[in-house]
């Protein structure tokens, strides 16, 4: 739950940091951020170079890249961490298919009732976002769907490891993306007026966010099923809509708390497991 806690801050402090960046070059900024100090601790990833590259292509480059895009051009904090938790279902059904993983009737019962949750908060929002921007965030959760099942295939031994390499592999197809479509003018603009907050909200998402955010959801996905891992990732709107009525004023109704409820409700229901069956008793 530290993890979907941080993640769900994390939407934010990208505002924060979207006001000071082009999206594309936020994003290659912030695996810079991470990869740079990081890799002089680190050894080589200890997985194959392929799994690396796809990880920061799906989760590095498409991901984040859609999703500040989508957030720059209009999608709030905490619509966004609600449209984008729609990974868990992508993830859960890639992993259906690519990996074989079979989700228990509990789990998939627990996510029908986390999605209602999401659905009532999505309304209680309002979704009166430019349809562009929905979509690019749509596409960055099918994005992290495909990377969550690569992290799976992969099982990095040493997470921390692999996701410095994957986050130093994404900076330089993200600096180039945001060169042709930015263009060199905005980003030097951008770096010459940047502000102590955007400074911080870079180093936030570069170091606790990525760092040790997506450190401890690979350990989780190499140690556990992707299904009965990622589901808990539909607790980040319910730490993104709290965040953004303690840092950005944002009014919590009754239908918000409600639905939350849904959410944990159906969170704590992926977690429950079947009862190892009894040996039967030896009748004398």
């Amino acid at each position: 739950m530290l993890t979907t806690t941080i993640w769900g801050v994390n939407f934010v402090v990208i505002k924060v940091g979207l006001a000071e960046f082009p999206p594309l070059l936020f994003s290659a900024l912030r695996f810079l951020a991470a990869a740079v100090p990081a890799l002089w601790f680190v050894g080589p990833p200890r997985v194959a170079w392929r799994w690396v590259v796809a990880v920061a292509l799906a989760l590095g480059v498409a991901k984040f890249g859609l999703l500040f895009l989508g957030m720059g051009a209009g999608m709030p904090a905490g619509l966004s961490s609600l449209v984008l938790q729609s990974q868990v279902f992508f993830t859960v059904l890639f992993a259906a298919a690519l990996l074989r993983e079979r989700p228990r009737p509990v789990q998939l019962a627990g996510m029908a009732v986390a999605a209602v949750g999401i659905v009532l908060i999505a309304v209680d929002y309002g979704v009166g976002s430019p349809v562009a921007a929905l979509l690019l965030v749509v596409l960055a959760a099918v994005a992290w769907g495909l990377s969550n099942v690569a992290t799976r295939y992969a099982k990095p031994p040493d997470p921390l490891a692999f996701n410095v390499w994957v986050c130093a592999v994404a900076v330089l197809p993200l600096l180039g993306l945001s060169l042709v479509f930015e263009g060199p003018s905005a980003a030097l603009a951008a770096l010459g007026d940047v502000s102590w907050s955007g400074v911080g909200a870079l180093l936030f998402i570069g170091w606790v966010s990525t760092l040790f955010g997506f450190s401890a959801w690979s350990f989780l996905l190499k140690e556990h099923d992707a299904s009965s891992v990622v589901p808990f990732a539909l607790l980040v709107p319910v730490a993104g809509m709290f965040s953004g009525w303690l840092l950005l004023d944002e009014a919590i109704g009754p239908l918000r708390l409600g639905a939350a409820a849904l959410v944990i409700a159906g969170m704590a229901a992926t977690t429950l497991r079947r009862s190892p069956a009894r040996a039967p008793v030896a009748v004398p």
